[in-house]
């Protein structure tokens, strides 16, 4: 502790930036003990020992008129030994003060920096630059505790307590009882000096030996395709490690009503598919940690979000009754539970939170959507979709709130098409197609060069040509009806073989060749039905929406998710999968359910926040709207059967539209049954 002996009567004036904050305080008082005082975010674990280093503070020198203060240099106390070994071990900026050490001894203006502020804020987001103030519900705080004697025959754990309420004002805390059993051991190997980590001020979860300065949270997004996992620094918010996989229940279905179907005609299923998730989950805590080289037992906290059927299998919930009307929950409630409660191997006591649910189709990934993009605080209506297997739909401002879900399945994602994949190295993922020659040109995950510029062969060698990823067929097929090849009612022309090679019989169809040779990949008939099935839902679902609010157009479109954030937004719009709004309004912001799982970790009202909103939010379910089978069949057509998209074509010549029936015949031949090319009404 700095040494007080200069300590007189009389009093100094001191003023903070940038809260303005002032006040007058004796001389000899530590400028943190005075920022406390006055309320002034200063952050500090250590309790001023100057071990901890998180509360350095700038002073400024100089006349302050606006604050009735003159700063000297000789405002502060002298640069001690405690800052000077610290800076030695840390590398304390020159000129930096550490404020637990720094005593005031005439009147000075202190500025606090960003980092040194408990409540500093993170960007979470580059698309925006979205901010969040840091408000973690796991705190550290490091404490001196008396050692017992014969006298005071109090135990261990009332003398930490006791510790705590008088060296950081923590009172009525209660204690894991796994923390609890180690307690004794851990007093004593820090020789009565210990590192507490207390969850959201009522209960400690770990103790370390002597002095800690780190403690780490996983932000965890559970897709039904694909699980997204960051591990974060909880004191400064930065995530240290990122890693992802495909979530290992894919083997039980790659869409969740068939995985809800396994888990009804198999027996004790859903304990497999619970299994499955939480290996999956505990492979990629194994690997963040490895990379950030972390001890999985200091991650004391994480956040969850999923779409109901994961959220209930995760915590190990038989998801049957998801399966069918009503589709009810078995809670829509956001809960905290311990980790060892759903098998994770971290800290057994780390406490895990789950965000609520809103709706039996729209889970918690939808309200950490709503919790990142934030349209509750917005005047313009916004549509988000969170483009997936299952996709969610929110539309609103700041005046009401409407969500829903839609059955896609999982064509967008590459499942269901017959030379699809995952977005790997070697999936196609951007095509171009010229309108005259028919003639594609592509770009593959792992190379920079398109498919016609020299060296391209060479690049892809080792890695090959070996499918098309979802946003790679989203572009293909808007290529292709962009191009004349497809119809307006999504049907390969024939006709368009006497203009390329490209287009080959198959059958009683046609189909298009992207590339030929040994690896050759084509786009059939039933890839354009596939992908028309999954865009007809997804835009009827937006339609139903807009119709609740009596909308013709929305202001902006954000599209979400691993998937959706990858998809090229002019070719959602030509494909039709969105309604028609300006382009320049028509964004892909990442995955927003992740964003807002880091949300809800970094910051405690966050949570408060959610919680709320949610009950706010008008569910829409789509089964059961009698217009939902109207919306999808007008929306089945390329880009719509009768919805108008101005906006679309002043940035896109959109193709005169044609439509042709059915095909027929033997050998590959087109039999039209209207007898020839009818416009669309």
């Amino acid at each position: 502790m700095p040494d007080r002996s200069l300590v007189k009567k009389k009093t100094h004036l001191i003023a903070f930036m940038p809260s303005g904050k002032r006040g007058r305080f004796p001389n000899g008082t530590p400028v943190l003990e005075a920022a406390r005082l006055l309320g002034v975010d200063i952050d500090s674990v250590c309790g001023g020992r100057g071990i901890c280093g998180r509360c350095q503070v700038d002073m400024t020198v100089g006349k302050f008129s606006k604050h009735g203060v003159t700063s000297h240099k000789s405002s502060l106390s002298a640069f001690n030994e405690v800052e000077q070994k610290y800076k030695e071990r840390r590398n304390l900026k020159d000129g930096r003060r550490l404020s637990c050490q720094a005593l005031l001894l005439g009147d000075a203006v202190i500025d606090v920096p960003a980092t040194s502020q408990v409540h500093k804020q993170v960007v979470v987001k580059q698309a925006d630059d979205r901010k969040i103030e840091m408000d973690p519900a796991i705190r550290l705080h490091f404490v001196q505790v008396l050692e017992p004697d014969m006298h005071n025959p109090t135990g261990d754990f009332e003398r930490l307590c006791a510790a705590l309420k008088q060296q950081w004002d923590l009172e009525n805390l209660e204690c894991d009882i796994r923390t609890l059993q180690k307690l004794q051991k851990v007093l004593r190997d820090g020789h009565w000096s210990v590192t507490v980590a207390v969850h959201r001020g009522t209960r400690i979860t770990k103790i370390w030996p002597g002095f800690n300065n780190q403690a780490y949270g996983i932000a965890v997004d559970v897709g039904s395709t694909t699980i997204a996992m960051h591990l974060c620094d909880l004191s400064t918010g930065a995530v240290i490690a990122s890693s992802g996989m495909m979530n290992p229940q894919i083997r039980y279905g790659e869409d969740l009503m068939s995985r809800v179907s396994y888990v009804m005609m198999n027996p004790g299923g859903e304990l497999l598919l619970t299994e499955a998730v939480r290996s999956g989950i505990n492979d990629l805590i194994a690997e963040v940690t490895t990379e950030a080289k972390v001890d999985p037992d200091d991650i004391l906290n994480a956040v969850f979000v999923g779409n109901p059927i994961m959220h209930h299998l995760l915590l190990g919930i038989d998801p049957t009754e998801l399966g069918g009307a009503p589709f009810a929950l078995a809670t829509n409630s956001a809960m905290t539970i311990w980790a060892s409660e759903v098998g994770m191997t971290s800290n057994p006591d780390c406490r895990a939170y789950f965000l609520p649910c809103i709706a039996g189709h729209v889970g918690a990934d939808t309200a950490a959507v709503i919790l990142s993009e934030a349209p509750y605080l917005q005047e313009q209506m916004t549509l988000i979709i969170d483009v997936g297997t299952n996709a969610e739909i929110v539309l609103g401002n700041n005046e009401r709130l409407l969500a829903a879900s839609s059955p896609t399945g999982p064509a967008f994602e590459g499942a269901q098409i017959s030379c699809g994949q995952r977005a790997a190295a070697g999936a196609i993922e951007r095509v171009r197609i010229n309108p005259e020659t028919l003639e594609p040109r592509f770009k593959v995950i792992g190379s920079d060069l398109w498919s016609d510029e020299d060296g391209f062969e060479e690049e892809t060698r080792k890695i090959g040509v070996t499918g098309i990823c979802g946003s790679g067929i989203i572009e293909v097929i808007a290529e292709m009806y962009l191009a004349g090849i497809l119809s307006s009612d999504g049907v390969i022309d024939g006709a368009m073989a006497a203009k390329s090679p490209r287009i080959v019989a198959d059958g009683r169809t046609f189909s298009y060749v992207i590339r030929d040779g040994e690896s050759e990949i084509k786009i059939y008939q039933t890839d354009v039905r596939a992908i028309q099935l999954a865009k007809a839902a997804l835009y009827a679902g937006a339609k139903l929406l807009m119709d609740k609010l009596d909308l013709e157009k929305v202001d902006r479109i954000q599209l979400t998710g691993a998937f959706g954030s990858h998809i090229d937004t002019k070719y959602a719009m030509v494909l039709g999968m969105i309604p028609d709004c300006n382009l320049k309004e028509v964004q892909a912001v990442g995955n927003a359910a992740g964003v807002g799982a880091r949300i809800a970790l970094l910051n405690n009202s966050a949570r408060d926040e959610i919680e709320e909103l949610v009950k706010t939010v008008e569910k829409i379910e789509t089964a059961v709207e009698p217009n939902f089978q109207q919306y999808f069949v007008e929306a089945m057509a390329i880009p719509h059967k009768t919805a108008p998209y101005p906006e679309l074509s002043k940035a896109v010549k959109l193709p005169a539209p044609k439509m042709l029936s059915d095909t027929s015949g033997e050998g590959g031949r087109r039999r039209r049954r209207r007898g020839k090319v009818e416009a669309a009404d």
